[in-house]
């Protein structure tokens, strides 16, 4: 275990790659490959695959999987619920070879029950809107709403 992370008892945390200040509630799984930076706070219920890099200062509200081929930088808001997808033609039993690579950028926000579809980049500092479903990139800067995700004109 990640020495100068608290790291909650009821929770299955199996990476070494854990930065210091990191908080990890009840009934969490990160698997060994995962690598989470300082002073983050991931929730309770949340899933980590092993091919998945968290930056610092992120915050993954509770009842969110990350899957692998995802990224995401410092000091981006994950809020509940989000839904992420590694697999734009999903198979039981029927896996590719790589899982495409989604980004989120440093300092985005993604609303409650959002669902961002895989090998997209979430620009930095843009807003997806609660319940939105995001199928293509976003600009830097931009907040996206509704399904599918289209940008807010202010």
């Amino acid at each position: 275990m990640s020495k100068g992370a608290r790291i909650h008892p009821m929770s299955d945390v199996q990476s070494e790659n854990i930065g210091i200040g990191t908080s990890i509630w009840q009934f969490c799984v990160i698997l060994p490959g995962a690598q989470i930076g300082a002073e983050c706070n991931i929730c309770s219920h949340c899933l980590i695959e092993n091919d998945v890099i968290v930056g610092n200062r992120v915050t993954v509200k509770c009842g969110v999987q990350l899957w692998d081929g995802l990224r995401v930088e410092d000091d981006v808001f994950i809020g509940p619920n989000v839904t992420f997808t590694n697999d734009m033609h999903p198979r039981s039993k029927q896996y590719p070879d790589e899982f495409p690579e989604t980004i989120i950028r440093r300092g985005a926000s993604i609303g409650a029950n959002a669902t961002i579809l895989p090998g997209i980049e979430i620009g930095e500092g843009a807003m997806i809107g609660a319940g939105s479903v995001v199928t293509k990139s976003v600009e830097p800067g931009v907040t996206v709403v509704g399904n599918p995700a289209k940008e807010m004109k202010t």
